[in-house]
């Protein structure tokens, strides 16, 4: 059982916020293209891409990696966001379904080997990145404040960051 959450549900790394990941180290790894979920992972739930953003997009380029937008939003909140940021994108994406994030390799060339994807969910963003192949990266939702059914599932996710450290301490020896 604890072999298929850790392929499946536990991110391969965890990270404070999209800005604290070495995009520098991922594209020396080989890693070409950024797959990025929008709500609570770019910006807070429902806001339009701000300068901030626009600006990690355009270093993110700058390094040789090509961002992409995957949502389960609908079409105008993800085109319009994608838009203000420069990137391509996949709408209602179906995640935690592989098909949005196989669409996002193939819109982008790329092989699932060479994509990142960044969330911050587990049962959405990391379990559909997993499910296709895809190395994940959670990071802590920008803010606290969500709807019930997220409230919900951030209850039911602490058992798996809790086997998440567990795991990273085992590994290296050491709290990551």
């Amino acid at each position: 059982m604890f072999d298929f959450i850790q392929k499946k549900l536990l991110p391969d790394e965890r990270a404070v916020s999209v800005d604290k990941l070495p995009y520098e180290r991922y594209f020396a790894e080989g890693i070409r293209g950024v797959i990025f979920d929008i709500d609570n992972t770019l910006v807070i739930h429902g806001a339009p891409a701000g300068w901030h953003t626009i600006r990690l997009m355009e270093h993110l380029k700058s390094l040789g990696l090509t961002p992409f937008i995957l949502s389960n939003n609908r079409a105008e909140r993800v085109q319009s966001f994608a838009g203000a940021v420069g990137a391509d994108c996949v709408y209602k994406a179906g995640k935690p379904g592989r098909g949005g994030y196989l669409r996002a390799c193939e819109s982008l060339g790329l092989r699932p080997d060479q994509v990142l994807a960044v969330g911050d969910q587990i049962f959405t963003d990391i379990l559909g990145a997993k499910r296709a192949g895809i190395r994940s990266v959670l990071v802590e939702p920008i803010d606290p404040r969500e709807e019930l059914q997220i409230k919900i599932k951030r209850k039911l996710e602490k058992p798996f960051l809790s086997a998440y450290q567990r795991n990273r301490r085992r590994l290296t020896g050491r709290n990551q």
